[in-house]
């Protein structure tokens, strides 16, 4: 027989445009996640390589971009013996399938999480408590429930006690990986390869939930931390939401339709880089700052203290100040993306 050699793992978007297509679709995908030779196939058959299932099904409450990483990243790797999703619209269903987020997706919330053993929402944060009343009746006894939402603090404190009433166990969580870009189409295997996950455990927390939620993390390649859902909300606002509300400042500001059409057309890759993140979902930017304003308000007056400072320096012409000014910044910068490069990222197929 000839040995057709190793298959790589896809680092790129889910596959809509470049979809494989046939029968064995789904196991040329197991073998590249897995490192398999592709050769290996024909002895195969139907069956999926299970050595490393972790989960005998997974429900996955909302199929986007989150939802589908999630999911493309469970099924290469082999950690779910299926992978469900609930999704709102019937050509969510096929996009899903499509991509190969998942094995079945379903407008049905029994359908989704009957027999689950991990149920994953994966939908704006708005939405997680209608859906959860939702799928409460039809949980397994013992399931595990967690959240990919971006604040902790009012998501653990609607969610958690509901979920232990219905018999499941509630633990949020955090990935912090994403894109400006949405939909499952824009699902990677890899999304989660070296970034924090954030695990919020409480004092109501199952210890055993608790480290299985770190090890679905870790599993799919993140770096999982345990953090106070409050103070997990205060670092994010600095870091993430403060910086999103800025970017959606610079980009309603520079781009403002009264200002002189030459205006956007000087907009070149350091403006693009800057209000990247301005073409983020506005509903789930709504949520979030909805849900974390208190943190977020605190920290947008300390930016514009920051902002008032460096104006003060402007208008004195302060040369040394402003040096001073920039070359710290430049100097934290620097030394925030050596430790970011320093963490090391493993390889999407170990």
């Amino acid at each position: 027989m000839k040995i057709l050699g190793w298959a790589r793992p896809h680092r790129g978007p889910c596959p809509i445009a470049r979809r494989h297509s046939g029968p064995h679709a789904t196991q040329v995908w197991i073998a590249r996640a897995r490192r398999i030779p592709v050769w290996a196939l024909a002895f195969a058959g139907r069956h999926r390589f299970n050595a490393a299932v972790q989960w005998n099904k997974v429900a996955l409450i909302g199929v986007g971009l989150l939802g589908g990483s999630l999911g493309l990243a469970l099924r290469r790797r082999q950690l779910a013996g299926s992978v469900h999703g609930l999704v709102r619209r019937e050509t969510s269903i096929t996009e899903a399938l499509a991509c190969e987020a998942v094995d079945a997706a379903t407008l049905d919330p029994r359908e989704a999480v009957v027999d689950a053993d991990l149920v994953v929402l994966c939908t704006p944060i708005a939405q997680m408590r209608p859906l959860t009343d939702l799928i409460l009746p039809h949980l397994s006894p013992g399931a595990l429930v967690t959240d990919v939402g971006s604040v902790k603090a009012s998501v653990v404190r609607n969610l958690e006690s509901p979920v232990q009433e219905g018999g499941g166990h509630f633990v949020g969580s955090h990935p912090m990986a994403g894109s400006e870009r949405t939909g499952v189409a824009e699902s990677k295997a890899d999304l989660f390869v070296g970034a924090p996950c954030v695990v919020t455990d409480t004092e109501a927390s199952d210890p055993g939930a608790v480290e299985r939620v770190e090890a679905l993390w870790q599993s799919v390649g993140g770096c999982p931390l345990r953090m106070d859902p409050d103070r997990h909300d205060e670092l994010v606002a600095r870091v993430s939401h403060a910086p999103h509300v800025m970017a959606a400042v610079m980009a309603r500001y520079a781009l403002n339709p009264e200002f002189p059409a030459a205006q956007s057309r000087l907009g070149a890759t350091g403006f693009r880089d800057t209000t990247r993140v301005a073409s983020g979902s506005p509903e789930v930017w709504r949520d979030i700052c909805q849900a974390n304003r208190g943190h977020l308000s605190r920290i947008l007056e300390d930016m514009m203290g920051e902002l008032e400072a460096f104006q003060t320096l402007l208008a004195r012409s302060d040369s040394d100040g402003l040096m001073t000014f920039f070359a710290e910044a430049k100097q934290r910068r620097d030394d925030w993306e050596r430790q970011w490069k320093d963490r090391g990222r493993i390889s999407p197929a170990e």
